[in-house]
This record gives C-alpha cells, sequence and structure tokens, in this order.
C-alpha cells in the first residue's frame, strides 16, 4: 500500500474526479484542501508519504522539503514543466517525477475575461449592481484598439485570433519571435519599446525564466499610455510587482488584469487589493472541469505506471 498525499486540493477536486475505493488496494490517500503555513510544517506532514501529487505553482518542492522526506518515492505534478521543483534533488534521491498534459485554452479565455472586465469596468459595474446603482461608468470599445503581446506562442496565438475577431489590430514582440508565424497571424512584430509605448492593452504570454524576470519594470510601466491596460495571466515576477503597484496608485497606467502574483495565495493585506483600478483573479487561468480531470487521471495513471516501473509522462 502506496501512501500518497494530494497537496493544495483547494477546491476538494481530487475525490470528484478520483473513484477513490477503486484504488483502495494500492494506495492510501490524504487530501490537503489548504496551503501549509511553511515548510516546517510541510515537512511534518508529509514525512510518512512515498506519494505526492502536486498543483504547479502552489507547495514548491525545494531541495530543503525533499531531503527531508526520507520515504518519498514518486512526485506527479499538473502540467509537464514545474519550476518549483528542484530537479537536481529529485534525480540525487532517485525520485520519479512525472507530469501531465494541460489544456492551454484556458488561459486564453482568463486573459479575455480581464480584458473586458477592464475595457467595460465590469467589477465596479457589478458592484454597484447589488448596491443598487444603475450605469455608473462609460467603458471603452475593442475595435481599432492596438493588442501589444509579449509572447506569441500557444497562448498568445489564440489570444490573437480573438483580438482579430474583435476588430483589433495586433502586435508582437519576445526575444524568439517568429516572424512567419506572425505574419500568418497579421499580427505586426514591434520592438519592446515600440509595443509598449502603441499598445492599447499590453497582455503577457511568455514562460518565466531569468530572461523575463522583472521584464515589466517602473521604466516599461513609464512607456505605456497612460489609458493603457497591462494583462498578465502569465507568472506574477515577470512584473515588478512593487513597480506595478507604484503605477496604479499614481496612475500612469489606466489598470491592470491580474491572475498571477509573487507570492500565491495572494495576502490578504497586499496593496493590490486595495487599488480600485486593478482587476485581480486568484490563479483560475488552469482551473477549469476539463483540465482537474485530466491532471487527477493522468497522475493516478503515472503512479500505477511508476508501480510497474515502466514510468510515463517523466519530467526529467
Amino acid at each position: 500500500m502506496i501512501k500518497v498525499a494530494v497537496l493544495d486540493d483547494y477546491q476538494n477536486a481530487f475525490q470528484q474526479i478520483i473513484e477513490v475505493d477503486k484504488h483502495k488496494d494500492k494506495f492510501e490517500f490524504k487530501i490537503f484542501n489548504n496551503p501549509f503555513n511553511d515548510e516546517k510544517e510541510a515537512i511534518v506532514e508529509l514525512e510518512d508519504f512515498e506519494a505526492l501529487l502536486i498543483m504547479r505553482e502552489r507547495t514548491p518542492m525545494t531541495r530543503t522539503l525533499i531531503e527531508s522526506l526520507p520515504k518519498l518515492k514518486y512526485i506527479m505534478t499538473s502540467g509537464m514543466r514545474n519550476t518549483s521543483i528542484d530537479l537536481e534533488t529529485t534525480k540525487k534521491k532517485n525520485i520519479i517525477v512525472c507530469g501531465t498534459e494541460i489544456n492551454s485554452n484556458p488561459a486564453a479565455e482568463i486573459t479575455w475575461a480581464l480584458i473586458l472586465g477592464l475595457y467595460r469596468n465590469m467589477k465596479q459595474e457589478i458592484d454597484n449592481m447589488f448596491q443598487g446603482y444603475w450605469q455608473t461608468t462609460i467603458g471603452f470599445e475593442l475595435k481599432g484598439k492596438m493588442l501589444g503581446l509579449i509572447g506569441l506562442g500557444k497562448i498568445g496565438t489564440q489570444v490573437a485570433k480573438v483580438a482579430k475577431a474583435f476588430g483589433m489590430e495586433v502586435c508582437a514582440w519576445s526575444e524568439n519571435l517568429n516572424l512567419s508565424h506572425a505574419s500568418e497571424l497579421g499580427v505586426l512584430p514591434m520592438s519592446k519599446e515600440d509595443l509598449l509605448k502603441n499598445s492599447d492593452i499590453v497582455s503577457i504570454h511568455v514562460v518565466l525564466g531569468d530572461r523575463y524576470k522583472d521584464l515589466i519594470t517602473k521604466k516599461e510601466l513609464g512607456m505605456m499610455k497612460k489609458t493603457a491596460f497591462l494583462v498578465n495571466t502569465s507568472r506574477g515576477p515577470i512584473i515588478n510587482e512593487k513597480d506595478l503597484v507604484e503605477a496604479l496608485k499614481d496612475e500612469k497606467i489606466a489598470g491592470a488584469g491580474l491572475d498571477v502574483y509573487d507570492k500565491e495565495p495572494l495576502p490578504q493585506d497586499h496593496k493590490l487589493r486595495f487599488l480600485p483600478n486593478a482587476l485581480l483573479l486568484p490563479h483560475i487561468g488552469y482551473v477549469t472541469a476539463e483540465n482537474y480531470s485530466k491532471f487527477y487521471s493522468q497522475m493516478i495513471e503515472n503512479l500505477e505506471s511508476c508501480l510497474k516501473n515502466k514510468p510515463l509522462r517523466i519530467i526529467s
């Protein structure tokens, strides 16, 4: 019997997707619905488990944590890329790490929820409706506006196609922008500086790494139009959060729509929570029934394959 910990199952979705009783001859599951207060608590709670099922961007699998779990043999993560797992340490300890498939379309969809929410003042209007008010703001149209995409990969491409359907102009920049792909989409390549200066909406769709950390700082925010909006559904540290708070507070830009943050869950007293021109979501870009079903089903499939010494979807 393998002891399996399901971490950070905030919505208690695991038992809705996996028929736990069907696996009781192989696995003894314990579900953790809340994040650990700190790494010390995680070490105490997880020391007896042989397998961890984790959601990326939630509990980090650091060297200290991994080395403090003597029985750990398997880590199953959502997605095929999880930078919060110390893979050098898992390799050293012969711990098998496997991933899952992930749908990219939910992130593109949530991007448009944020853009539309910002452009039509939906947060204010929804709040005001519940308080008995009627038509308190004036929104903007998307048609004819310029959308600047930082990154034109899978998600950026989907966002670009929707923008075109709305009748928007679209430009893009990244360090490895595929010019022929941009041309096929009718997307105008630009330098980062020109994109920031000319875009009415800037939306981020690059993968966080050393080259993209603090990509947007006070300097870049200062290049944007005062009427422009910034949207981030990628990773929090791509934008310097302190600089963004200051820019929003001083109304250097019109607003920001965010689904990702430096620290998650976002602390209750974080300054972003108190800014009227910040539209905030709790990192739900990938949180869909379809994705969760894929994550948890493939995690179990991976774990069963490991027990047969034929591991699937190995992350190395």
